[in-house]
């Protein structure tokens, strides 16, 4: 047999203990002859692939996997799958597929790598991203596999707060990374798929630790509510100011509100105090995008002006905080503007998916800084419109 059992996967997995997964993975694998099946989870930092135990396999785990430099972080970041001859037999690594989002890689042994036998290996890696999606709700499980090291209290506040770092739709793809993973506080990021529509945002709350999670939380959850109740991007700005001002006093936050019509390409933003976001066309950054701002969340008398750019097919946009052009060298020389031009000029090129050029971003900005943690928070989002959406189903 050359295909996984699916409705025996599913009513396994209805019910059961969320720790079972790996288990669940191990049996499906077997109906297409694999063996030796291994899961993997990106921790939070997206620098290492950990290991999930299968309770049901007497002895230790297998060690983790640095992203950087082994075959299974080259399926993760490439989002493939990868072959290995082992002699009698081939050892294949396959991406875990949350919805759009990578969580992960699964390792299995296949006798040999036929094109059946690949395409049941993949349908695996999509099957357990479901298997995640459904079991996180209500489970801790996988949050303890992906954490290297102790998290902040405001860092968790704020990871439990994020949409999935990837959306890939028709004709549509965005990705996010928060850093320091372990111990942000202040920045966060949001995006909804609504119809013809992309809403998107991100925010800076002033200062570090909880009381900037804390206001964060406030203008994530002020501007959540406002877009489900269908308000002009300009009513939702205004709104911002003004609850951010009533709950806390002499604190602020800055911003972009944006929203994306997918079948003109038209993107319409405002600006609350916040760095410009970059227009990337063809692999190069072509300008900055201008919108008068007002002053930050927190600041009254906000009358925000609503800029519009017309989004040619293929398009980025790159919304940051300043975390990124604010990283500073031992020497004081800080990231830069033009850095970060220059980066997303020669990556922007070579890589096709968003979530791997903000990957190679935090990278190198970590590498300026000469540190393993950046100082400060640091927030990108990356968005790329392909074009006036299709109605029919993804091939």
């Amino acid at each position: 047999m050359s295909k996984i059992d699916l409705a025996w996967a599913l009513r396994m997995a209805h019910g059961a203990n969320p720790s079972s997964m790996p288990a669940i993975l191990v049996r499906s694998a077997a109906d297409f002859g694999a063996s030796d099946v291994v899961v993997y989870l990106v921790d939070f930092g997206q620098t290492v692939l950990e290991v999930m135990p299968d309770l049901s396999r007497p002895g230790p785990p297998p060690p983790s996997e640095l992203v950087s430099t082994t075959m299974a972080g080259r399926a993760f970041t490439d989002q493939t799958v990868l072959v290995a001859d082992r002699g009698s037999s081939f050892r294949v690594w396959v991406p875990i597929v949350e919805g759009s989002a990578h969580t992960g890689v699964i390792a299995l042994t296949l006798p040999q790598p036929d094109e059946a036998l690949l395409a049941a290996s993949e349908e695996l890696g999509i099957l357990a991203g479901y298997l995640i999606a459904v079991h996180a709700r209500c489970t801790d499980v996988y949050d303890f596999h992906r954490r290297r090291r102790d998290m902040s209290l405001a860092a968790s506040m704020q990871w439990d707060l994020l949409p999935p770092l990837v959306l890939r739709a028709n004709g549509l793809s965005v990705a996010g990374l928060l850093e320091p993973a372990y111990d942000i506080g202040g920045d966060c990021f949001d995006y909804s798929l609504n119809g013809d529509f992309l809403d998107l945002a991100i925010f800076d709350a002033v200062g570090r630790g909880l009381a900037a999670a804390r206001i964060a939380a406030l203008t994530l959850g002020c501007y959540r509510h406002d877009r489900r109740e269908r308000r002009p991007l300009a009513k939702i700005h205004e709104n911002l100011g003004t609850t951010v001002a009533l709950v806390v006093r002499n604190e602020f936050a800055t911003g972009i509100l944006g929203r994306i019509e997918l079948p003109s390409g038209i993107f319409s933003w405002t600006n609350a105090g916040h760095p410009l976001p970059l227009l990337i066309r063809a692999g190069r950054v072509i300008r900055e995008l201008h919108c008068e701002p007002t002053p930050p969340w927190g600041v009254a008398g906000l009358h925000p002006t609503v800029a519009t750019e017309q989004l040619e097919p293929g398009d980025c946009l790159l919304l940051y905080t300043d975390g990124i052009t604010e990283a500073r060298h031992h020497d004081g020389e800080f990231f830069g503007v033009e850095r970060l031009i220059d980066f997303m000029n020669r990556y922007s090129a070579e890589s096709s998916r968003p979530e791997e050029t903000l990957r190679q971003l935090v990278a190198s900005v970590r590498a300026f800084q000469e540190v393993d943690d950046l100082r400060d928070d640091a927030t990108a989002m990356l968005v790329r419109w392909e074009g006036s959406p299709t109605n029919v189903l993804p091939g």
